[in-house]
């Protein structure tokens, strides 16, 4: 803690309502309320088969029906569903030339779905290769492709043909940061404001820069969006305005403008803006009852 004592937060217990969950809140403080030093840790089996392909849909609405068909028809199975669209692709082959792409032909809207199972009798492959994970998924895809909500797909057939699919999305900061200047942003949303997002946010850009450009890539099974802007110049007032246009429309569909890379100092404006005012409050109240002096990492992730 900020004065030195050691707090022991230490149990494995799957249970524990005896009190206030002081773990959860160091967890994503970033430092601000104390040192974690040690940490209890949960094992997961490692899924004993995979079935990974990469899929074109006509719109992200189709996309999200085959996400939600294949936790149905999997138990919760999928291990990531994963949104990248055309000009991604553009990018990463021109970046890559060499590299196979997974689909004939280049399409508006892909998702890189792999589903898992732990289950020993998902490995077992039967008289033409494949496993009953694989089968399932095909399936999954077929019917989807008769209701016309899936228009493509590439399964892969071996651990190399995987390795290069996840290859490609693997490549997202080096895609997205290949241009410059580029202002980068982590937002998160429902499921279903995902879309309504991605088609108001670029009106929302060119309106303030209209030579601006735009990439969006999105881990779209926690609604995780990587959303980059190009403006036309190097210019500090613009990309403020260009960072407050993507935190004011989060905010307006009850996102958040900070999904898993924290607030640090660069988004100290933006949580004075658009976190809720009660919660900040609440945050100074906590982080002075425990660190009256600003003795850890002061200055960070709570705004003045």
């Amino acid at each position: 803690m900020p004065d030195g004592e050691i707090m022991t937060l230490m149990g494995a217990l799957h249970k524990d309502n005896s009190g206030l969950n002081l773990k959860h809140l160091l967890i994503g403080a970033e430092g601000t309320l104390g040192i974690i030093t040690k940490a209890i840790v949960k094992l997961f089996p490692k899924p004993k088969a995979y079935a990974t392909a990469f899929v074109a849909v006509p719109d992200l609405s189709a996309a999200l029906k085959l996400l939600n068909l294949a936790q149905e028809a999997t138990s919760g199975g999928v291990e990531a569903f994963e949104y990248m669209p055309a000009a991604y692709m553009d990018r990463f082959f021109q970046l890559h030339p060499k590299a196979r792409d997974p689909m004939a032909q280049r399409h508006q809207t892909n998702v890189l779905i792999e589903v898992g199972a732990t289950s020993p009798t998902a490995a077992i492959q039967g008289p033409d290769g494949s496993s009953p994970l694989e089968t399932q998924l095909v399936e999954i895809l077929e019917q989807l492709m008769d209701s016309g909500d899936v228009i493509d797909a590439s399964l892969a057939q071996s651990d190399a043909q995987r390795s290069a699919m996840w290859a490609i999305r693997e490549a997202a900061a080096e895609v997205s940061f290949s241009r410059k200047p580029y202002i980068d942003t982590d937002v998160a949303l429902a499921l279903p404001d995902v879309s309504k997002f991605l088609n108001e946010i670029t009106g929302r850009i060119k309106a303030l820069d209209p030579l601006a450009d735009d990439l969006a890539i999105a881990h779209l099974g926690d609604g995780n969006i990587h959303y980059t802007i190009y403006p036309s110049r190097t210019d500090a007032d613009l990309s403020a305005k260009l960072r407050e246009a993507v935190a004011e429309l989060t905010t307006q569909m009850s996102g958040s403008f900070s999904a898993e890379h924290g607030v640090g100092l660069s988004k100290l404006a933006t949580m004075k803006t658009h976190k809720d005012p009660t919660a900040l409050s609440v945050m100074r109240a906590i982080k002075q009852a425990l660190d009256p002096k600003g003795t850890l990492n002061p200055g960070k992730v709570i705004p003045d």
